[in-house]
């Protein structure tokens, strides 16, 4: 199994976390992992990320929704831009996420130790949300994730060496300014306790969170 290089310039970024061109590039790029494994012909599985509350300039009238997807179904491998209803009604992996709360660390790259760090990171951020607000956040979530041996390995080639379809999609993101003055752990995934007021103000508003004493009534 070789990591893909046709089509998709993983050398060359596109655009920042959760736009058009990233989007359709991630769709393409994991259609070609897939094409490059030797999966069970019986196989059926999706993969699809949806971000929400992204900011308004990623959107437009041909790009309403942020996010991607691809698939392998009755022997057929598609994806691209976008997360269709059919792609949905497949098991897999389908998570719908707030933009802001992995949009920066999307950008790092690591192996499976940074994979749990960032996990790890990821979680302490939601407590310290958490704790802030009063009550549990509401960034999304992954329903019934399925994740078979043959499609792991097809996601996860050279993934020590900068390759497996994280490293390779975050070759092609370019940086959002959003984060370019916050504090954030070596992985890239924003330190809540450590930002001002003011940039607290602004993550909450970036995730599409009420403040303490805000919440609607």
């Amino acid at each position: 199994m070789t990591m893909p290089t046709a089509d998709v310039d993983t050398a060359k970024p596109v655009g920042e976390f959760g736009s058009k061109p990233w989007c359709e590039a991630c769709g393409v790029l994991g259609m070609q992992m897939l094409e490059a494994a030797d999966l069970p012909p019986d196989l059926s599985w999706a993969f699809s990320e949806r971000y929400t509350c992204p900011p308004p300039r990623l959107l437009s009238d041909d790009w309403p929704a942020s996010g991607y997807h691809f698939m392998v179904l009755a022997g057929r491998i598609t994806g691209g831009g976008g997360v269709p209803k059919a792609c949905l009604a497949v098991p897999g992996f389908h998570p719908q996420l707030r933009w802001a709360f992995i949009c920066n660390q999307s950008g790092a790259r690591y192996g499976r130790a940074g994979q749990k760090q960032r996990a790890a990171e990821e979680q302490q951020l939601r407590r310290d949300l958490a704790a802030h607000l009063g009550a549990e956040p509401d960034l999304g979530g992954i329903p019934a994730p399925f994740w078979p041996q043959p499609i792991v390995a097809a996601l996860s080639v050279g993934m020590e060496e900068g390759g497996g379809l994280h490293n390779l999609a975050a070759d092609l993101l370019l940086p959002s300014p959003e984060f370019a003055d916050l504090p954030v752990t070596e992985l890239g995934v924003p330190v809540f306790p450590r930002m001002t007021p003011a940039q607290q103000a602004a993550f909450l508003a970036l995730c599409g969170l009420q403040p303490p004493g805000k919440a609607a009534q």
